[in-house]
């Protein structure tokens, strides 16, 4: 699994930014869900890329059969 980030900016007039690093779909709003929550309302909300992706799992089950011909 990748390493997951996030990553808070605070600016001077007292307004966050959050940025999730490494998470792809949405993982990033289970991550950031109860901490949103407890910062106050969320004004806006802007997808990356990595959002539409879809998370890759390998899963991979081979059977090796070895059939001799038969003269």
């Amino acid at each position: 699994m990748a390493q997951q980030t996030i990553k808070f900016t605070i600016k001077q007039d007292g307004t966050v930014t959050e940025e999730v690093i490494g998470a792809v779909g949405n993982e990033c709003e289970s991550l950031t869900k109860n901490i949103e929550e407890k910062l106050g309302v969320v004004q806006r909300v802007e997808r990356k890329p990595e959002y539409y992706e879809q998370k890759q799992t390998t899963k991979d089950h081979v059977s090796l059969h070895m059939h001799k011909d038969q003269d």
